[in-house]
């Protein structure tokens, strides 16, 4: 059965005409007519509070996008995820990133056969390693104690390590050091290990298959780097190596004992796995107990997804908003605004996790689509960010959604800092939404020829997202947040939000052209124009 086109879909027709009947209404107008609306278009779960007020809807907009949800299959899309079906079509696997942090005694069933305790298995495992690590049991080669640990991946096997490391750097053991190599740009390595002993060193090597061209490039050059420390001795590779991986062989291979070897399955995406082995550093930082609050946190909205009605639903809300910018008003971007500095690296997080996910440009059934998919996810924390790009969102030319995220805690309270830095939010999503008229900027006194430069227009829509303090579990809620805004986007559009075939075929001639950078000869080449003078020049410097 082929899918419907969401613009096939009765709500979306009847979205078009409203859209041109609300296109021009002004946020102004919108709380003016309503002196509730700061109260009543919000919604909480999970230990997050969602204000979505200052968004260019009324009810009609939200009842008709409910009614898009619910017409596209969401409900029962949500459903056949949480069942295990394989709704990841194009390779035909279960997606089930839920099943990550699914409590011990639940029942998630892939092919007949309950993964939850295979899921528990592996983080038990992971909790005890840690535990050894971070107790100074776990020992190097020469009997020193692992001081450093160096995560080698790219893509979800560093992204979201990364992230969450950062996010979570206040819980961590700060008599430990943690890095993170993933370029397979030779500075990436060299940076991570230049003033870190080897006897005191783990490397975590993070691939799924162990075949990843640049993680096990990287891989094999701490493989060196560490046996230069240890005057050679092979031996010493499988005390400061272990593997998160499924290729036992390869592993092997490569020195490491697969005692040490922590796995996943491929009903898990790599952008879906930080709270998987792949997280093995995390839990190495912030600690096992840690590390499970944040699982807590993630399945605590992983349920409110499954059963809050739409209009209630934050997820949901947050990725139906999205599908009406970007098909409607043809917003093309996001900004995710976090006014917390231990959220640096959760911009860079969402890239992946959202464009990875919907860049799409078929349907499930390979139908080309006629509508735009996969806004382009931008961010820096705040206030930083507001002496740097806010001045295109709140006066440039395009519409650009935005999604602030505070806390009304401080981790680390220091007089008015955190005062101040919530005010900027405030005053952020008011100044976005309402603006200042000409006549404001007059009243002034504001010569004449100035108004122009002064005026801001407001309109602007935003979303803010408010919880308590950034605690491991809130950082869980706030990723499945966006995983699953991302799953609902992807329902609405009717596409494949798990597979990643983009990623494919520069990879593939890569591999073509690295034995033309090497070779010693002068090799045949048969590329356009371009790509043969850049291979020529590029031999020219290497003096080959």
């Amino acid at each position: 059965m082929q899918p419907t086109p969401p613009i096939d879909r009765p709500a979306w027709k009847a979205l078009q005409p409203h859209y041109q009947r609300i296109r021009e209404v002004h946020l102004r107008d919108l709380f003016a007519a309503d002196p509730t609306r700061g109260e009543r278009l919000t919604a909480e779960a999970a230990g997050l509070y969602l204000d979505y007020s200052k968004n260019r809807v009324n009810d009609e907009t939200l009842r008709l996008l409910v009614q898009l949800a619910e017409e596209s299959g969401l409900r029962s899309g949500i459903d056949a995820m949480f069942r295990g079906e394989k709704i990841n079509v194009t390779e035909s696997r279960a997606v089930l990133h839920v099943a990550l942090r699914a409590p011990r005694g639940a029942s998630i069933l892939v092919d007949g056969q309950n993964v939850v305790p295979e899921v528990h298995a592996v983080l038990d495992k992971m909790a005890d390693f840690c535990n050894r690590v971070r107790s100074a049991e776990w020992k190097g080669y020469t009997g020193k104690r692992i001081r450093n640990v160096i995560n080698v991946g790219i893509g979800g096997s560093d992204l979201g390590p990364v992230m969450a490391y950062e996010a979570l750097k206040h819980y961590s053991d700060r008599s430990m050091t943690f890095r993170f190599v993933s370029n397979v740009d030779d500075t990436d390595f060299a940076e991570a290990v230049h003033d870190l002993d080897p006897l005191e060193t783990l490397f975590i090597i993070s691939s799924k298959t162990f075949t990843t061209l640049e993680t096990m490039t990287n891989a094999r050059t701490a493989r060196a780097w560490s046996l230069k420390g240890f005057g050679g001795d092979e031996n010493a590779v499988a005390k400061h190596f272990v593997a998160v991986s499924t290729n036992a062989k390869e592993v092997a291979k490569f020195g490491i004992d697969t005692a040490n070897m922590f796995g996943f399955w491929d009903w898990v995406g790599g952008r879906y796995s930080m709270d998987s082995a792949i997280g093995l550093s995390t839990m190495l930082a912030a600690g096992p107990e840690n590390f499970r609050a944040m699982l807590d946190g993630f399945h605590r909205m992983d349920e409110h997804f499954r059963t809050a009605p739409f209009d209630r639903n934050l997820p949901a809300l947050m990725g139906l908003l999205t599908v009406w910018y970007t098909d409607f008003f043809g917003s093309q971007t996001v900004a995710v605004l976090p006014y917390e500095q231990y959220l640096k690296r959760f911009p860079a997080y969402l890239q992946q996790l959202t464009m990875e996910s919907n860049g799409k440009h078929v349907m499930l059934d390979g139908r080309r689509v006629d509508y735009d998919t996969g806004p382009i996810y931008f961010g820096e924390p705040g206030t930083n960010g507001q002496h740097s790009f806010y001045q295109l969102i709140h006066q440039g030319t395009r519409l650009i959604p935005c999604d602030f995220i505070a806390f009304k805690h401080s981790l680390n309270p220091i007089g008015r800092h955190h005062d101040i830095l919530i005010a900027n939010v405030f005053a952020q999503t008011e100044a976005l939404a309402f603006g200042k008229s000409a006549e404001q900027v007059k009243a002034e006194g504001t010569p004449d020829w100035l108004v122009p430069h002064r005026e801001f227009d407001g309109n602007r829509p935003s979303n803010t997202v408010l919880a308590d303090r950034l605690t491991p579990a809130a950082l869980g809620s706030l990723v499945a947040l966006y995983e699953h805004s991302v799953f609902t986007q992807g329902v609405i559009w009717q596409i494949d939000s798990f597979d990643q075939w983009g990623v494919e075929l520069g990879k593939v001639l890569a591999q073509r052209i690295i034995p033309e950078l090497e070779n010693k000869t002068e090799p045949q080449l048969g590329h356009d124009s371009s790509t043969n003078a850049l291979i020529r020049r590029y031999r020219k410097a290497k003096g080959i």
